[in-house]
């Protein structure tokens, strides 16, 4: 029987005409009529950015609760259930807790217009609010400047990932002006950690900063981060730390790390720093499926899950293969329309075997197998179509028992693996 919450959020689905429609207005009307609980939030880390929020956000988690902190997390999209969106002092929130919330805001909204993240996000807010906590971790779902999450005067700390071209319709075309609105999040006075950047939008990040006299911890200048001897050594005006490498797989979970790291010393909780590299959790970023009805149809091979989209996860996805020595390996991939499909797959090129298309379960926007094997094939890439990823993994099997399959292209078609594979 499908859970109360579902319906809740089915209607939630048809308050606003479009999925997204960037502007602050309808959230705060919400929020006010909610008696703004955004204000009474545990402090409160923000982290915006283009590849590497969840995994950054993760590291930070991990390395809170290590010094016995309680800790609030909002993070998008969900991959199998909704309820992994609200993490509330270190447990995901319950269905009743969920219901009760989506209630209180659908009476408060009323009939007027609001999208499904909007509303969704002042439940979580509700939730924040009401339950004592240490810190609140926010994820910003699209951008910056006017995504839901931004309603926060005085965060403790904000934090800018890696900055690449994705939603380029909605964020602008160029490196710059996405930049512009990733750093919409830097609040006066507020430090702000600041991964690795290309210089097109470092200089961004830091004008604003300098406009709103925003202290910058930017990589390569206030700290530093890589690889000596199979350890990860990340050094600051606070000195060296000599940590194990980050329990989550691909070299570019180092500077994910340093980023978690910068925050942590930031806030005065460097004590968790070795937890926040070794006990982090993030679903479906070169996440090692090992059990289910699909492991089973490939019980001589070996099967990876990334919810990667864009060129930067295309590239990391590529170094994080060639890093655990995996050779060549056959891809199942099923990919959104309004994605880089092709700059996602070349840097994949050199890595794959063969490509098996699949369009993904019940979402409008996927790409059919027909269109994604097609643009595999335009970039030299070996592609067939298949009905689904269990007749893909079962004609991979056919060929190559022992194979290694990794399943990619989208977060959605990762939630779909793990709704059905257990």
């Amino acid at each position: 029987m499908p859970a109360r919450s579902d319906a809740l959020l089915a209607r939630m689905m048809e308050f606003h005409p479009k999925i997204i429609d960037l502007t602050l207005d309808r959230v705060w009307r919400l929020l006010a009529a909610l008696d703004h609980p955004e204000r009474a939030l545990p402090p409160v880390i923000h982290i915006a950015g283009t590849n590497g929020k969840g995994s950054t956000l993760a590291m930070i988690r991990a390395g809170l609760e290590a010094s016995d902190a309680r800790v609030h997390a909002y993070t998008s999209p969900h991959l199998a259930r909704f309820h992994e969106r609200i993490r509330l002092a270190g447990t995901l929130i319950s269905e009743e807790a969920l219901t009760a919330l989506l209630d209180e805001c659908l009476q408060a909204n009323g009939a007027d217009p609001i999208t499904y993240f909007e509303i969704t996000t002042c439940a979580a807010f509700l939730a924040f609010a009401r339950m004592p906590a240490d810190y609140t971790l926010l994820e910003v779902g699209l951008g910056g400047r006017l995504d839901a999450t931004n309603v926060v005067d005085k965060p403790a700390l904000t934090v800018i990932t890696p900055v690449s071209l994705d939603h380029q319709q909605y964020l602008g075309e160029t490196l710059a002006e996405i930049a512009g609105e990733k750093a919409g999040i830097l609040k006066r006075g507020v430090p702000c950690v600041v991964g690795p950047q290309e210089e097109a939008a470092l200089e961004v990040i830091e004008a604003r900063a300098a406009r709103l006299g925003a202290p910058l911890l930017v990589h390569g200048q206030h700290w530093h981060v890589g690889t000596e001897a199979g350890r990860l050594v990340y050094q600051d005006e606070h000195g060296l730390l000599d940590l194990p490498l980050p329990n989550l797989p691909g070299p570019h979970q180092v500077q994910n790390a340093g980023m978690a790291l910068a925050g942590l010393r930031a806030l005065g909780r460097g004590a968790g720093a070795e937890k926040a590299v070794t006990r982090a959790e993030w679903p479906a970023r070169m996440q090692r499926l090992r059990h289910g009805p699909l492991v089973e149809a490939l019980p001589q091979g070996t099967l990876w899950l990334d919810g990667g989209h864009n060129p930067a996860a295309g590239e990391a996805i590529a170094a994080t293969l060639a890093q655990l020595g995996a050779g060549r390996v056959w891809l199942i991939c099923g990919m959104l329309n309004t994605k880089d499909v092709a700059g996602f797959m070349r840097p994949l090129r050199d890595v794959t075997q063969h490509l098996y298309a699949v369009s993904i379960p019940g979402e409008n926007a996927t790409l059919s197998a027909q269109q994604t094997a097609e643009a595999a094939r335009r970039l030299g890439i070996a592609a067939s179509e298949a009905d689904n990823v269990h007749a893909a993994i079962a004609r991979i099997g056919a060929e190559d028992p022992g194979a290694q399959v990794l399943i990619c292209g989208s977060l959605y078609l990762a939630g779909s693996i793990l709704r059905e594979n257990g």
